[in-house]
């Protein structure tokens, strides 16, 4: 049975995923393809309801990215956002201009017309998230004002008679209190969808789609041991069993300890009825690195490496047809989609060579996002420690590693981030952090340690809150806490004399350094 869904079409937006992240919340399938999406591909989905994201430009500027007139005569609603609420008014005949007074941050928007779907239980006076520096002037012929601010006339608009809506503001983002509730009018009340998207159905319907493509192919699966490549390989693993073998490469760039985790849960002596290989080429990725500094070059690399070492181990068991990644929503977001910034290329999307030997890659978990990856390792009885492990991404400590990676600088920051996550977890401060690791920066300050002068590294902690990873706030952690790791790891991780605490959240940063 094909879930009913909502369109996002994208105009360029750098965080539009999280409205798909909140559609999906509310049980309804959604998917975000780039503003120039064929009417005919639209057609072919056949969505419930479209929606408009922001984006970066003026609708009315030069090369602006315009929707497809053809949209409107679809009869399927459609909810403007940002700057998609201005495009929805300069293509049907109002007027947008460079506003009075630009709006940013927490605003507080009065609902003026409360009977409209999308402000269903919503407050009379509500907070949102503005971004905007042009605003609808007037609203088109046929469209309804339904929400405004001091400055902005126009906050909200709706034609419901051909269901058309839009927003100024950001219903999607956390900083809007009641956007939840606005999106699921518009799902909801507008669209009529009834909530069919569920983890169960979603794994019986992968595991049968990856019998169909895979067949008696032999599939080569790429597991790193976190949560994404775990749930991939036993995702695979019940799909076509013995034909799966899975292949964990130590790039000597893992955590403390990690390699023998990893080997314990999925190697011979383990729960799972796995085909197992480890590799141990930490010193091929030492030498690809040799030297290099770029956060980027340094992802491609270990991208390539992960790949090239693929295929030498394929070759080792024969004709292999396919190889799986854990890659999920947010790796094929932030690596960019259609006209969206890239904001860092994934070593398992936008890092891949040109060539790879497989006849195909697999992603089963690429339409997920992070929350949703667990709720399916659940499903399949992966067990709960290793559905919440902490996220550790593909590049590992190659991007916690601020400049050129050394062997020597690998171990000052698997002492000092194992330190960090033992002292937190000790403290039960853990419980809602979405991530929190320790990297080692490039800095080097004077400090003194007994009756000497050191000049040596500074540490960097993170600690972050978020449950989709497109957004995080930084995590308040007891000051005792951190009092107790800086400590250790001065004490204990020779070569480092300070250590700092992260408080920037996502945005304007990413949850990693590099």
């Amino acid at each position: 049975m094909k879930n009913e869904n909502i369109l996002v079409l994208d105009f360029g937006g750098q965080y539009n995923q999280l409205i798909a992240r909140r559609v999906r919340e509310s049980h309804v399938y959604c998917e975000v393809h780039p503003y120039t999406l064929s009417i005919e591909k639209i057609k072919e989905m056949a969505p419930k309801g479209i929606i408009f994201t922001g984006g970066p430009n003026s609708v009315y500027g030069e090369g602006a990215a315009l929707c497809q007139p053809e949209l409107f005569e679809l009869g399927v609603p459609i909810l403007g956002i940002c700057y998609g609420s201005q495009l929805l008014a300069h293509m049907l005949g109002g007027k947008v201009a460079t506003a009075p007074v630009s709006e940013y941050g927490k605003t507080e928007v009065e609902i003026v017309k409360k009977d409209s779907p999308l402000f269903k239980d919503v407050k009379d006076k509500t907070i949102c998230w503005m971004s905007h520096t042009d605003y609808i002037a007037e609203a088109p012929a046929g469209f309804t004002v339904t929400a405004q601010t001091p400055v902005c006339p126009v906050a909200a608009m709706e034609d419901a008679s051909r269901g058309l809506y839009a927003v100024q503001f950001h219903p999607e983002v956390m900083h809007t209190e009641e956007g939840i509730k606005m999106l699921q009018g518009f799902v909801y009340g507008v669209c009529g969808c009834k909530g069919d998207w569920q983890m169960t159905s979603f794994v019986d319907e992968a595991i049968a789609q990856l019998r169909e493509k895979i067949g008696d192919g032999k599939v080569l699966c790429a597991l790193s041991g976190g949560v994404d490549s775990s749930v991939a390989a036993v995702l695979l693993s019940k799909a076509v069993g013995k034909q799966l073998t899975c292949v964990f490469v130590d790039h000597g760039l893992l955590r403390k300890n990690e390699g023998d985790e990893v080997d314990s849960v999925f190697g011979p002596e383990g729960p799972y009825d796995l085909n197992f290989v480890h590799v141990d080429a930490s010193e091929r990725f030492y030498e690809k690195l040799k030297g290099v500094t770029d956060p980027e070059k340094k992802r491609k690399i270990i991208g390539e490496e992960f790949i090239r070492v693929f295929e030498a181990e394929a070759k080792k068991i024969g004709k292999v047809d396919f190889l799986v990644q854990g890659t999920i929503y947010p790796d094929v977001i932030e690596s960019g989609l259609g006209k969206s910034a890239v904001i860092k290329s994934h070593h398992n999307v936008g890092g891949l060579p040109d060539y790879v030997d497989f006849k195909e890659i697999v992603e089963p978990l690429r339409l997920l996002f992070k929350d949703e990856v667990r709720e399916v390792g659940r499903t399949l009885g992966i067990p709960e420690y290793l559905v919440r492990r902490q996220p550790f991404p593909g590049p590992g400590l190659g991007i916690r590693i601020i400049g050129e990676v050394t062997p020597e600088k690998i171990k000052i920051v698997q002492d000092a981030d194992w330190i960090y996550r033992e002292e937190v977890a000790k403290a039960g401060a853990d419980k809602d952090l979405g991530q929190y690791f320790a990297a080692l920066t490039n800095m080097r300050s004077v400090g003194v340690m007994g009756d000497g002068r050191t000049y040596d590294y500074a540490i960097a902690l993170r600690a972050v809150m978020t449950s989709d990873f497109m957004t995080a706030e930084s995590a308040k952690l007891p000051w005792e806490v951190l009092s107790i790791c800086a400590s250790r790891i001065v004490n204990e991780v020779k070569g480092v004399n300070r250590v700092l605490y992260d408080c920037t959240g996502k945005p304007p940063a990413t949850i990693e350094f590099e």
